[in-house]
């Protein structure tokens, strides 16, 4: 086991006590056993604590605006930073920047889309923007771009999160959007493309385009009504239902054997809160159906309470999804 196998088994454990003892906090037989484990090793004493402590900053931070976060989270680092002992800052630091790693991803957009996009929208937020050669992009929440072109080529970059594109034929300069390893290339076409933090989906509404992977082996062709997800580990998986294409447009999150991971992801776009999932084996159960956007929170707890997962609100801002 490598050094820090130790450390993320105790703040796993952890997080598993603190959902059972909200959960049952008058449980005697409970809060026994928890103590046996607490006692067990001075590791899992210096865990809990700091579990605590990461959970009382969160039930002090107020609801913010998603443009804030980056300045809010490197000041509450510094001051966590001077106060806490040497000897003690290794695991305030494992789990400060894993709550800090979740906030920053799930709740604005990262330093990263800001140094690189062009357009970029915060969280539930739709924007329309109009390209020079007359395209036009839909920039779903929580999403950002960055737009380029050469005389012979138009392209746009998927920063993160998940557009629709409407472009103006123009056989002279294709239109490119790339998404990671994924280059989508088209003339002229309606198609949307979204960006995970497992892979990247596109779907045709009209037209035609080429989705090519490269490193992956992959080039396909989708026509109107059909799609593909391509994941970062090379898995291929084409679908066929224009019903699922950018229905975000109309308010809607449509999942059709989706991975709850997926849906999960998509939902964040659009929670002005952090949404954390305490058990990955969550992640591969597949979610059908039709949720609403602009409720993400009553849609996180009906795609649980059909999947076997739970729903708890922790702070202001906070969900935790876990297994029932």
């Amino acid at each position: 086991m490598d050094a820090d196998g130790p450390r993320q088994q105790a703040a796993r454990e952890a997080t598993s006590w603190l959902i059972a003892l909200q959960e049952d906090p008058d449980d005697p037989n409970l809060r026994r056993q928890f103590e046996v484990w607490r006692s067990a090793s001075s590791l899992n004493d210096a865990v809990w604590q700091s579990t605590q402590r990461v959970l009382e900053i969160g039930r002090s931070i107020p609801p913010r605006p998603s443009d804030e976060w980056p300045t809010y989270l490197s000041s509450r680092e510094r001051s966590a930073s001077a106060r806490t002992p040497r000897r003690r800052r290794w695991i305030v630091a494992t789990l400060g920047m894993a709550a800090a790693a979740a906030i920053a991803l799930t709740v604005g957009p990262s330093v990263l889309q800001r140094l690189e996009a062009d357009h970029l929208t915060s969280t539930a937020e739709l924007r329309d923007i109009g390209l020079d050669d007359g395209s036009t992009v839909m920039l779903s929440a929580r999403s950002a771009i960055a737009v380029s072109g050469t005389a012979g080529e138009r392209q746009v970059t998927l920063v993160e999160g998940e557009a629709f594109f409407q472009v103006r034929p123009d056989p002279a300069r294709p239109f490119r959007v790339i998404s990671g390893p994924v280059r989508t290339t088209v003339v002229g076409t309606r198609f949307d493309v979204r960006r995970d933090s497992w892979g990247v989906f596109v779907g045709v509404e009209e037209g035609q385009v080429e989705v090519e992977a490269s490193q992956f082996g992959t080039k396909e062709r989708l026509q109107a009504g059909e799609a593909i997800r391509i994941e970062f580990n090379g898995k291929v998986a084409r679908s066929a239902d224009q019903l699922t294409v950018a229905a975000w447009r109309k308010g809607q999150l449509v999942a059709q054997n989706m991975s709850l991971q997926e849906a999960v992801d998509q939902l964040r776009r659009f929670y002005s809160g952090a949404i954390i999932m305490t058990d990955g084996s969550l992640g591969s159960r597949r979610v059908t159906g039709i949720y609403n956007l602009a409720d993400p929170e009553e849609a996180l707890r009906a795609i649980g309470h059909a999947h076997g997962a739970k729903v708890r609100r922790v702070t202001s801002w906070m969900l935790l999804i876990s297994a029932e």
